[in-house]
């Protein structure tokens, strides 16, 4: 039997999907992760304890675990594992993204730099250092503009300011998140930078692919029905197959092909999120990993076949069930968290459950636990998975089934009686 081994942290919300892709592939999965009490028994024997922050030690560890377990494959589940697994990849000889292409896509400055010498559009750029005063970097910018931290995914602490005023808070907030205990560790040196852009304007869509041997297979085009205009940029729902003229999306595949290659993404998941003006495709962003959060849940391929197990089958260089989109239109939204303290309850899964065309539902956050929007926070509520005939038809499947659901969130004080919403 053929092993594969997952690298995943503890915070991943992919961890099942992958086991469950691996089992139905009829391959031996070992797990990865850098806390071992957290994710015991997902793997017999336990997973494999590694260091992700210093991936050359983690991929000498895993060579080394390979020396008496041999591996047909190594897949980084998420973002904090895709230069490990590139490392040991390329060590051991097995397909995957070259290591210069898995870190540029760790960091949104370098990564801003390449495509901007490929020639794609992009917005006016520029590296700023954090904790200093934010008074002569705002005098010297042009607005609208947006701060990001280089590393972080998901919309953590991105925020579009409009002046200086806006500026500074925003500079003093991002400071304040790359402070936080891990943080810094994950973006080692990129910790103490924040990246500022010019903002961009327009629609956004996001694609979904697999390059194998370099080449770009485009599965999935989602279009983000929710306009993307600050000051936070918080994902809410996605919707496939994409609504944007052929013209238009034959361009966003073109633009991200450009970007992989010239990142160096080569064998893998890719995803991308691009804006679409009247200046043409502009690619936000690209990952060398799949969809985040369980977003996964709303593609099928083929009689049913999952994201998670096309990525394997690539990996292991065999025939992937199919790279065809199965049913008509499908979509997820990632729930809104309207405010920070702690999770009560949920009233209304039943009613929201009975919504035509709704699937699923899946609180992520357990009664009890802290939620924190953003630009802060970096978990999701929940995701809610619905299909249709038409993309039109799952969005309103998903915006109805939302509205059902009522969430009792307590202020963290407990002073007050938590709010309904």
């Amino acid at each position: 039997m053929k092993r594969v081994l997952l690298l995943m942290t503890v915070n991943t919300y992919r961890a099942s999907a992958y086991l469950a892709a691996a089992e139905r592939s009829g391959v031996r999965s070992v797990v990865g992760t850098d806390r071992p009490d957290a994710l015991a028994g997902l793997t017999p024997g336990g997973p494999m304890v590694l260091d992700f922050h210093a991936p050359e030690k983690a991929a000498g560890d895993i060579q080394a675990f390979a020396r008496e377990h041999p591996l047909d494959a190594v897949i980084a589940v998420d973002d904090d594992t895709v230069i490990a697994g590139a490392m040991a990849a390329q060590a051991l000889g097995l397909p995957a993204h070259t290591v210069e292409g898995a870190r540029a896509t760790r960091s949104k400055y370098e990564l801003r730099k390449i495509l901007d010498e490929e020639g794609l559009p992009s917005p006016g750029f520029r590296l700023v250092a954090a904790g200093e005063d934010p008074a002569p970097i705002a005098r010297s910018l042009g607005y609208p503009c947006v701060l990001k931290p280089t590393f972080l995914a998901g919309s953590q602490g991105v925020i579009r300011a409009d002046g200086e005023a806006e500026f500074a808070a925003a500079y003093r907030r991002i400071g304040k998140i790359l402070e936080e205990a891990g943080t810094k560790e994950r973006g080692g040196a990129e910790a103490g930078s924040i990246l500022v852009e010019d903002y961009i304007p327009g629609r956004e869509a996001a694609i979904e692919g697999l390059v194998a041997g370099g080449a770009l297979h485009v599965l999935a085009i989602f279009d983000k029905p929710d306009p993307m205009e600050g000051p936070f940029f918080e994902e809410t729902i996605y919707v496939t197959p994409s609504r944007l003229p052929e013209k238009t999306q034959a361009e966003i595949i073109r633009a991200v092909d450009r970007a992989a290659k010239a990142i160096g993404l080569r064998d893998g998941p890719v995803h991308a999120e691009v804006r679409v003006n009247d200046g043409g495709v502009w690619v936000i962003d690209i990952a060398s990993r799949t969809i985040g959060g369980k977003c996964s849940g709303a593609l099928e391929f083929g009689e049913g076949a999952s994201l998670e197990e096309l990525i394997i089958a690539r990996a292991l260089g065999t025939e992937p069930p199919a790279i065809s989109r199965a049913g008509a239109s499908s979509g997820v939204m990632m729930i809104p968290i309207p405010g920070r303290g702690i999770l009560r309850g949920v009233e209304g899964m039943e009613e929201a459950l009975a919504v035509l065309g709704v699937r699923s539902i899946d609180i992520s956050i357990h009664t009890g636990g802290l939620v924190v929007p953003l630009p802060e926070g970096n978990r999701y509520l929940g995701f809610i998975f619905a299909g249709g005939e038409t993309p039109a038809e799952a969005e309103e499947a998903l915006r109805r089934a939302h509205a059902q659901l009522k969430f009792h969130i307590e202020p963290e004080a407990g002073s007050r009686k938590y709010p309904e919403i």
